[in-house]
């Protein structure tokens, strides 16, 4: 939820519009949803809620890989009643969308991690009369994903995680492991660890549970960038599934939503009685929990990363749309606004379970519908 901002704007800003160009018609191909009964139903029923109002054109967006699937999901729903309108989503990474955010290049940016104060600061050159504020929207748990034949089920907590990503462990039958898994039947065979190429606030959530969890075994900063030495990398969310499914040995994260295809998954040792598992569920009961710490019509939200209430999952992330309160440009803001509006919505939040994305609380959520009814 990653790259030097002014030295590679316009390269960010050329390979958004190839890649969205792309998402475009994709979703632009989704119209065409068959004829099974039932899948038309719910198409129709979620578009009928959906408020196109002077919506038309394209609107242009990018960031978190994280959300992607749940991008996908909204927008085949949204171009069903807004026909006017193309919506190009480049799932870039957080810092790069960040990074056309703020160079003017999007109507907004998907970012797991919330803005940094001067990044706030930096978007009122951008939002004229007002600044960007970040708007919770899609919540999930960041699972571990494995590839260990012969283990299906795996417990690890915050300070064995934190070793083998700092390359402190590095077989698979290690001491620590064993300890939390007296009864798997696990192979020396040596651990891959795969972390992200570019920034990511997929990354920066990643480690802020290991800064918070494991103080004594993660000794670095945080961040969107990785830092930690040793281990291998590839590029987005996708990219890591991908050599997770591929590579045996290899272990990563990412939003639950990519962790399909029988990638196996962590289950992690908290405060609590039992390991919890990464699911819808168990990522509400956490975002449940966390705090709003933003001001004004800023939503950013401090998760509790030490969890003792059974069922919480504490390595779950929230994806804010990123806009901002004052300044939209006046071609874009209604479609911004119609799209914004629809998906946080009640209709909206319903198909995130659905692509394994947890829904926004009722008390945040609300709060995130007041600030877009407001957006000029």
């Amino acid at each position: 939820m990653k790259l030097q901002r002014k030295n590679r704007l316009r390269a960010l800003s050329l390979g958004a519009v190839a890649v969205s160009g792309a998402l475009a018609l994709t979703a632009c191909g989704s119209d065409d949803t068959g004829s099974n009964g039932s899948g038309d139903a719910s198409t129709a029923a979620n578009a009928s809620s959906i408020k196109c109002d002077d919506a038309k054109g394209q609107l242009q967006a990018s960031g978190s890989s994280a959300q992607k699937n749940a991008i996908d999901a909204w927008v085949k729903q949204y171009i069903q009643a807004c026909k006017g309108v193309q919506i190009n989503y480049n799932p870039s990474g957080s810092g790069a969308g960040i990074t056309a955010f703020l160079g003017g290049q999007t109507a907004f940016a998907g970012s797991d991690s919330a803005l940094k104060p001067e990044e706030v600061t930096q978007s009122k050159k951008v939002c004229s009369g007002g600044q960007a504020v970040d708007l919770p929207m899609v919540g999930g748990p960041i699972a571990v994903g494995y590839n260990v034949p012969g283990v299906d089920n795996l417990v690890l907590d915050a300070s064995t995680l934190a070793k083998i990503f700092d390359s402190k462990i590095t077989k698979w039958d290690d001491a620590a492991i064993k300890k939390l898994n007296p009864d798997a039947k696990l192979p020396s065979t040596k651990i891959q660890a795969f972390h992200r190429s570019d920034e990511s606030g997929t990354t920066d959530n990643f480690t802020k549970y290991l800064i918070a969890a494991a103080p004594d075994d993660w000794k670095y900063e945080g961040g969107k960038a990785w830092q930690a030495k040793g281990g291998q990398s590839a590029q987005g969310s996708s990219g890591l599934a991908q050599q997770v499914k591929q590579t045996e040995g290899a272990i990563s994260y990412f939003e639950l939503s990519y962790a399909g295809d029988g990638i196996n998954t962590v289950s992690l040792k908290t405060g609590a009685a039992d390991p919890v598992a990464a699911s819808v569920e168990n990522a509400t009961k956490a975002i449940g929990a966390a705090k709003i710490t933003g001001t004004g019509s800023d939503l950013a939200l401090e998760m509790n990363y030490k969890p003792t209430e059974a069922g919480a999952y504490p390595l779950t992330l929230v994806t804010y749309e990123i806009v901002c309160d004052k300044g939209n440009k006046s071609d874009t803001l209604p479609a911004t606004k119609s799209f914004l509006n629809y998906i946080a919505s009640e209709d909206g939040q319903k198909l995130l379970a659905d692509a394994k994305y947890a829904p926004i609380p009722d008390e945040i959520i609300t709060k995130v519908r007041e600030t877009i009814s407001n957006l000029s």
